[in-house]
């Protein structure tokens, strides 16, 4: 495997806020990425910094009776607390406001001067005749030109992503002081991006986009590419253009420009080779993560500056979606506005970082977090299946023999398709299909859980002479252990350096699982991880409603009344099927309740034991008009079962095909025998009537979630 040099960055918060869950999922994406790509040896750097100008800022700071500086300094400590909480690995976390940002600034603004690049012209702004100051694109609101939508800020539209001049908006207003904005002329300077439209159009092709954003691309050439007003008039928090007094860059040109500034200061730090980072030709991995919102700034404007200023263009650009709580937007009317710090406070954060990984794909879809399937997800996977499979074994290993492991492993067949897993998990790492590389993690974990409870060695351990047996069986499963988190360890790097300590056999390395912990010592085994209860999640929605209470207090904004309905659990888990449409309405509604349809909790639906079973043996039952007698076999144990299913299948058909069974259901007496247990089907009936088929990499006695 060749050694590659990548440098990695998340889009910068802004210094005027705090940090909050929809912003988590960005840098723990990223930070996952960065965290697999260290772990596999390659020479991974990652940088970041708060975006700190613009005019938001410095009335925030004129508000606070501050200056801008201070008020910067104090978000900038927030941010690093909540990121250094995620355990979120930067390798230097930097600010826009910075010496290295406005040298990177002024050089990439000089070259497009001299490149012939920038032009000027006399514009007519928007200006608040109440506040005296022209207004920036975000202080002004009213309806997109483009496609009607209310509320809308003066630079782009959050509906339909076009952007315009702020003079283009229906309706405008001034979010400063509510008045009504006047027109007045200033000359201001211009990035000349139509210059760029074959370039952009020749690195989009090189594949660095994912196939949506390739899709908006070509929506936003056919549109036509206009020229970028990358200036604003004082009074301005931000860099002072070079050869224009009282003229400063637009917040949105040094803000991409910061992930240079950063860079800067580590490449300074660490004694390494800017250009060959930045310079055309590059054969380092320029690597960035950004939410679908801003993939106008970092698809064309971006790139366009970096080629006009003779400097490389990304490798990549990989946009994500927006996060939704309980299936709705985050929200502080509905108290579903999560700060980060909040649920620091409540929830360990590498729940969430697990719980994200297990949603996340490479597309720009949304992800919901459901805090009922958040909870079991989680006490289901990290504490029932991984955790429990090192408080199953470590137990025997200290109490019996002195904390050492076997020579020998039971299974090395089960140890080395585990081992081998590792190959199709590290590609959907690279992939960022992390919710794929979770499913096969998973699935690992649950062949170790079966492999412990068919071996039994609590039962072994009664009987003299079965020591070694037991010794080696344990050693077995701290062994699967051991490789479980070493590819979990990306996602959960603390989890996974207290795992490290609990084997004693050193930081654990992509390819540790390769040789085995064998004849060695582990130490006495603590808990890695507690269950999530409903109580912190209750707790935690309380704390983010009394939040929003707070900011309604101070903006005059309606928040959320304490009720009972703010802090429960109301997100049922909903397959895609069950959403109702109402008449005369093309977008999907709330699910309705069917009155006669009894319906159960989410703690009842858990309860169900749902198991992968191969169909060994299928007959007909004599004097049965529907039923076929089916052997299951659930990963070494067989069931019979009657399934009802004969005008559908011949008994030919089904043997040594994989379905679903619920496996703890009590078993029936039948006059033809005993049923121990139900195959499901799904269909109207008749030969319409289909037994459910999983994937093929699936195995007998594998619980489905």
């Amino acid at each position: 495997m060749n050694r590659r040099t990548l440098l990695v960055t998340s889009a910068l918060p802004y210094a005027n806020g705090p940090i909050h869950l929809g912003h988590m999922v960005e840098y723990i994406q990223t930070d996952i990425w960065v965290r697999f790509q260290k772990l596999r040896g390659h020479d991974c750097r990652y940088v970041c910094a708060d975006d700190t100008h613009g005019t938001p800022i410095m009335l925030r700071a004129q508000q606070e009776g501050i200056a801008p500086e201070a008020l910067i300094a104090r978000i900038g400590e927030e941010h690093r607390a909540d990121f250094a909480g995620f355990h979120i690995g930067f390798d230097h976390y930097h600010s826009t406001h910075s010496e290295e940002n406005r040298e990177a600034a002024e050089m990439i603004y000089t070259r497009l001067r001299d490149g012939g690049y920038i032009s000027t012209r006399t514009i007519t702004q928007a200006y608040d005749p109440v506040k005296e100051m022209f207004l920036p694109d975000r202080f002004i609101k009213g309806s997109c030109p483009k496609c009607g939508a209310d509320d809308q800020y003066g630079d782009n539209c959050e509906k339909c992503g076009a952007t315009y001049a702020p003079t283009e908006l229906k309706n405008p207003r001034s979010v400063v002081s509510g008045a009504t904005p006047v027109e007045r002329e200033s000359v201001h300077y211009f990035f000349r991006l139509p210059a760029f439209e074959q370039a952009l159009r020749d690195w989009m092709a090189e594949g660095g986009v994912q196939a949506e954003m390739r899709h908006k691309l070509d929506e936003w050439f056919e549109g036509g590419l206009q020229e970028w007003d990358i200036s604003r008039d004082a009074p301005y928090w931000g860099f002072e253009i070079p050869d224009a007094p009282g003229k400063y860059f637009y917040v949105w040109l040094d803000a991409p420009i910061g992930y240079i500034g950063s860079f800067k200061a580590l490449a300074r730090r660490e004694h390494l080779d800017f250009d060959r980072y930045w310079a055309p030709g590059s054969d380092v991995e320029l690597v960035h993560f950004i939410g679908k919102d801003i993939a106008y700034f970092h698809t064309l404007f971006w790139p366009a500056m970096l080629i006009g200023a003779g400097l490389r263009a990304p490798t990549a650009v990989h946009c994500h979606g927006f996060l939704t709580i309980n299936g709705e937007k985050m929200s502080k009317s509905r108290g579903t506005f999560i700060r980060a710090r909040t649920l620091l406070e409540h929830v360990n954060p590498e729940a969430l970082r697990y719980y994200f990984a297990a949603k996340l794909g490479p597309g720009v879809d949304d992800i919901d977090l459901s805090l009922d399937d958040f909870r079991l997800r989680v006490n289901s996977d990290l504490v029932g299946k991984v955790v429990n499979i090192a408080s199953r074994c470590a137990g025997f290993i200290v109490k019996r023999f002195d904390g050492r492991l076997a020579d020998s492993l039971d299974e090395p067949s089960l140890y080395a398709d585990a081992v081998a897993a590792g190959l199709r998990i590290a590609e959907h790492y690279e992939a960022r299909e992390y919710n794929q590389a979770m499913r096969e993690i998973m699935a690992i974990a649950d062949r170790a859980n079966q492999y412990i409870d068919e071996k039994k060695p609590w039962a072994l351990a009664k009987e003299t002479g079965r020591e070694a047996e037991v010794q080696s069986i344990c050693t077995m499963g701290l062994n699967l252990f051991r490789v479980l988190m070493s590819y979990l360890k990306p996602v959960l790097p603390d989890m996974a350096g207290r795992a490290e300590t609990f084997l004693g056999a050193g930081p654990l390395a992509w390819n540790s699982p390769e040789l085995p912990l064998l004849g060695c010592r582990i130490n006495a085994f603590e808990p890695l991880m507690t269950r999530v209860e409903e109580a912190q999640l209750a707790a935690m929605m309380e704390a983010a409603a009394e939040d929003a209470r707070a900011h309604a207090v101070l903006t005059g904004t309606q928040a959320p009344e304490k009720t009972p309905e703010n802090t429960a659990m109301t997100s049922p888990i909903v397959t895609e099927t069950a959403t109702a449409i109402p008449a005369e309405s093309s977008t999907p509604g709330p699910l309705q309740a069917d009155p006669l349809r009894p319906e159960i909790s989410i703690e009842d639906f858990a309860k169900l034991d749902l198991r992968i079973a191969r169909i060994v043996e299928a007959q007909h039952v004599e004097g049965a008009d529907k039923l076929l007698q089916l052997t299951l076999d659930i990963g070494g144990e067989k069931r019979n079962v009657f399934a009802g299913i004969k005008s559908a299948y011949a008994p030919e058909d089904l043997v040594g095909r994989l379905t679903v069974m619920v496996a703890n259901l009590a078993p029936r007496k039948m006059k033809f025998g005993l049923s121990e247990g139900m195959v499901l089907a799904a269909g109207p009936g008749g030969k319409d009537l289909f037994i459910l088929n999983p994937d093929t990499g699936a195995a007998p006695g594998m619980r489905v979630k």
